[in-house]
């Protein structure tokens, strides 16, 4: 391993890999100085601050986290698997829940499964096997062999973006079945009849459709049709699915969207064959992005607060991290955004 030859207090240093002991030199106070100075910068004189700092630097040192979570029993890291970094709405959680366990002094190690169980199956077995001091999983729907790892685990675990009365530990979110009840209502309450499901074959997406089909079943509609395409929502596979119902049922009066960036698609087909929206047909999206509100018309659409998830979810992992009570079910609730396109 190459070597360095640092400047310090008492002369010069070589160092590979340095250690605390080497910082403490360079920096010219006590090992256990330093260690203060890392762990509780609070309680270390401002000037000694400073040099440990310029000294950590300096040497390149990284702290031995594993070290630490041997004497503490902390590994100091939260898991948060998410099936994809492309949606906003994962996104925001991701951001949220971030900020919160950094100021805490955690760090956050993420995992993506691609909507996939057994993704997620060989997601957490390597993750345990860092032995984190939490996990925030997305949605409910695991493999067996999952739960119970995360169960024989006794870390805290959040499962987030939905509610289920059997969770393995925790659970942060809503209800996509009474998402799906809601459009059904706004729908019905508009008098549309001839209506249409556009979504991917996302399971959560399948619960909201679920629900929308169980709640216009109640007034005795059938959806006219249903297109359910591969995942990822992307515009082209909105417009694609668009032509798609149109051309099974060119007298569709909506079409509801899994996502806003399919719903978008929708929009962009309609108006590039000559149909006004909502005059002649509707469209319902999902997650209120930040374009919903300046599409051509305004996109109705579904708002939930991942960020606020995210925040909820990673202050319940804190919370029993340090022995505080937790509620085992939190309904973050979501809000149906009545806009131009219905």
């Amino acid at each position: 391993m190459d070597k360095r030859t640092l400047r310090t207090a008492a002369g010069m240093l070589e160092v590979s890999g340095a250690t605390l002991a080497d910082v403490a030199k360079v920096a010219g106070v006590s090992p256990i100085t330093v260690s203060r100075a890392l762990n509780q910068p609070h309680l270390v004189r401002p000037n000694t601050l400073a040099k440990v700092q310029a000294a950590v630097q300096q040497t390149g040192y990284v702290k031995n986290m594993m070290a630490g979570a041997l004497a503490s029993s902390r590994s100091r890291l939260v898991s948060l698997v998410l099936p994809s970094i492309s949606t906003p709405i994962f996104a925001d959680m991701v951001h949220a829940a971030s900020e919160c366990l950094t100021a805490a002094g955690y760090q956050v190690m993420l995992g993506l499964s691609s909507y996939e169980a057994w993704r997620e199956e060989v997601l957490v077995e390597t993750i345990l096997s860092r032995r984190p001091d939490g996990v925030i999983l997305t949605g409910s729907l695991h493999t067996d062999s999952t739960r119970r790892r995360l169960q024989a685990a006794q870390v805290p675990v959040v499962e987030a973006w939905d509610l289920t009365p059997s969770p393995i530990d925790m659970m942060v979110g809503f209800s996509h079945e009474d998402v799906g009840h809601v459009i059904a209502q706004h729908l019905l309450q508009r008098r549309y009849r001839r209506i249409a499901i556009l979504a991917v074959q996302d399971p959560r997406a399948a619960r909201r459709n679920q629900g929308l089909q169980a709640g216009l079943a109640k007034q005795g509609i059938e959806v006219a049709a249903v297109e359910i395409m591969a995942l990822p929502s992307t515009f082209e596979l909105g417009r694609d699915g668009a032509a798609r119902l149109l051309a099974r049922c060119p007298d569709l009066d909506v079409i509801v969207c899994s996502s806003d960036t399919l719903a978008h698609g929708v929009l962009t087909e309609a108006i590039a064959r000559g149909i006004n929206v909502p005059e002649q047909l509707a469209v319902v999206g999902f997650g209120d992005m930040n374009f919903a509100a300046r599409t051509y018309p305004p996109l109705s659409t579904v708002r939930v607060d991942g960020a606020n998830i995210g925040r909820v979810a990673a202050q319940a992992i804190l919370d029993r991290i340090e022995g505080r009570a937790a509620a085992s079910l939190t309904d973050t609730g979501f809000q149906f955004i009545e806009r131009g396109s219905t």
